[in-house]
């Protein structure tokens, strides 16, 4: 009976039937925002997510029931168990908040489709040499925020008048949002020469360690695409080599 689940759990029938009551189940959790749709359908919208949590407990349930005791030592599976379980505490008082966090039940789309599950594990992958990356940038965003705040805090107290504002306006420039009207070029009334402090920032964080970034996650991503594909790569000269083995015992 296990075997007959396992196989039933493991098809592929099975996963787009988990991931289409995953899709329904956050367009329903939408609908629920709109006050006209709960009016007229609030009773119907409930019915619908109250079978998919349903369907949700079934389906650990019976991946429990296959698994056992392997079930969590894969990490999508405590991930999931962690996401029905959220959704099964009551919501009112207390727990009223957790109202809000229902819509977690759509991250479920990660741990069942695989391309999604590859971006993961590849940021997973980035995260030491993310580390490096982000401390190269404070470090730089601390220097220029100290230099910002001894350059121009007297004359811009609003952007420059401590550390914590010129980390917030440098942070502001970084994004480029309204950087030039908004920040530079009224420094640079007060301030003519501003611009060789505020153009090499920028090219340094914007244009330089933001891509450093990019970088990284492309690299461990594609790292995480050839592991995955050496992996089958395995699998299926292993069936090879079984399947000859079993016709040199059949010529025998």
């Amino acid at each position: 009976m296990r075997e007959t689940i396992r196989n039933f759990i493991e098809s592929s029938r099975f996963e787009w039937g988990i991931t289409a009551v995953i899709v329904l189940n956050a367009i329903v959790l939408g609908m629920e925002t709109v006050p006209s749709v709960v009016r007229d359908y609030g009773g119907l919208l409930a019915l619908l997510d109250s079978a998919s949590i349903a369907i949700f407990v079934v389906e650990i349930a019976l991946k429990l029931f296959v698994y056992r005791l392997k079930f969590f030592t894969n990490g999508w599976n405590v991930f999931d168990l962690i996401i029905v379980s959220v959704a099964l505490i009551p919501a009112s008082q207390q727990f009223s908040v957790l109202r809000a966090l229902r819509i977690l039940r759509a991250l479920r789309l990660i741990s069942v489709v695989p391309s999604m599950r590859k971006v993961i594990v590849g940021l997973f992958k980035a995260i030491p040499s993310i580390g490096t990356v982000i401390v190269m940038l404070l470090l730089l965003f601390y220097i220029s925020a100290v230099m910002a705040t001894k350059l121009f805090g007297a004359a811009f107290p609003d952007w420059f008048g401590n550390l914590g504002l010129s980390l917030y306006s440098l942070f502001q420039i970084m994004t480029l949002e309204s950087w030039s009207m908004g920040i530079v070029r009224p420094v640079m009334e007060v301030y003519p020469y501003a611009w060789v402090f505020f153009v090499p920032f920028i090219l340094l964080t914007s244009f330089i360690v933001l891509n450093l970034f990019i970088g990284v996650i492309v690299n461990a991503m594609a790292e995480a695409t050839e592991d995955d594909a050496h992996g089958e790569r395995e699998e299926i000269l292993t069936e090879l080599r079984r399947l000859r083995a079993d016709i040199a015992e059949l010529k025998k």
